[in-house]
């Protein structure tokens, strides 16, 4: 692997920054290129002073800036792209979801091939892959089974029609000759320090008497720690550039889990704050089968009140789903292919997180503090 670059889109969010935190400890890493539209003060000192381990390069852009992109992509032999719009409530417009997370991925692949980039890995979603029904029930699922989101819903439709665009580029002759090669990875639901969802459930539970709220008490889910994401595409590259390893690699994608126990998002979020007096919501809530047919009528009142006014659900039937579906996948073939093992355990991962959380707690003791004061 010697001289080899990289570049990093989306370098500057919840996994990014964790790949690039890995990314400086590989071997023979000439550079590494962080792109993303905005980096935060506090962020771009620390990678300030990651620069003392390897030459890392931070770009302020736009994914659907060609020129940008062009120039980012120059003399970069891997890319991963992390970057994405992630929306599952409905908060942002479904243009601009779908420019970001599909167009700005042709565009970037095009990218790659006028500036003849041969690795190229994509961070997809499990929700490529469903839950279509809170009835349907995966358990250990894996890469052969034939399953596909029948959702329309922004996020799942967009990292669909992106992680297909990229597959079908695995093979394309690149402007020097070449051939690029593609991957991509389906992360489950992703924890760990810095994790907006839970920092939102956190601060609401904070709010609300340290009771969590319910965010999917019927779900069976094996969350996968944000640590061991980024290290799955550390190996996906380290595969990529294997000739013994790369042609088992190129044009597929994986399920990235580790050893988190199967629970419910509910059982995660309380799991991850008791140990600071919070706890789940006790109070008698409606069956499944009824949550879903209200998101139904909620939604066809969004859609009636559309032309004169923007009535934004609190759920939907998607995230209902989402929500409280038994969806658990294997890591096997990713163990295969990319010699995937963990690299943080549960005992390790659930620590870490905790930390975070008594941050988020104290923090919200303080601003409590000041407002008296």
């Amino acid at each position: 692997m010697t001289g080899w670059s990289c570049l990093v889109t989306g370098a500057g969010g919840f996994l990014g920054q964790r790949i690039v935190r890995l990314l400086v400890e590989e071997k023979e890493l000439k550079e590494i290129r962080a792109l993303d539209k905005a980096f935060r003060p506090e962020l771009r000192e620390e990678f300030s002073k990651l620069q003392n381990k390897a030459k890392l390069t931070m770009l302020e852009g736009d994914i659907l800036d060609e020129s940008c992109l062009k120039r980012a992509c120059q003399d970069i032999t891997v890319v991963i792209h992390a970057a994405s719009i992630i929306d599952v409530l409905g908060a942002i417009h479904r243009e601009s979801i779908m420019n970001v997370n599909v167009k700005g991925t042709k565009l970037l692949l095009e990218a790659c091939v006028h500036a003849s980039v041969p690795i190229f890995i994509y961070t997809s979603s499990v929700e490529v892959a469903g839950p279509s029904s809170y009835k349907e029930v995966i358990q250990n699922g894996h890469e052969d089974q034939p399953l596909e989101s029948t959702w329309s819903a922004p996020y799942p439709y967009s990292k669909q029609l992106a992680e297909k665009a990229v597959l079908a580029a695995n093979g394309w002759t690149l402007k020097n000759g070449g051939t690029l090669y593609t991957c991509a990875l389906r992360p489950m639901y992703i924890y760990g320090e810095g994790s907006r969802f839970i920092s939102a459930t956190i601060n609401e539970a904070l709010n609300n008497s340290g009771i969590l709220p319910s965010t999917g008490k019927f779900s069976t889910v094996n969350p996968v720690y944000v640590g061991n994401v980024a290290w799955a595409h550390i190996l996906a590259f380290r595969a990529l550039r294997d000739p013994k390893k790369a042609p088992s690699v190129q044009g597929q994608f994986y399920y990235v889990s580790d050893d988190t126990p199967h629970q419910s998002y509910d059982t995660l979020n309380y799991t991850l704050s008791k140990e600071f007096g919070l706890c789940l919501n006790s109070s008698w809530s409606l069956p499944l089968f009824l949550m879903y047919w209200i998101a139904f009528l909620l939604e066809v009142v969004s859609f009636l009140l559309s032309p004169i006014y923007t009535y934004r659900p609190p759920f939907n039937r998607h995230t209902v789903t989402l929500s409280n579906s038994a969806y658990t996948f294997s890591y096997k073939k990713a163990q295969r292919d990319l010699a995937y093992k963990p690299l943080y355990s549960w005992e390790e991962a659930r620590q870490n997180t905790v930390e975070w959380v008594g941050s988020l707690v104290d923090r919200h003791k303080e601003m409590l503090k000041s407002k008296t004061q």
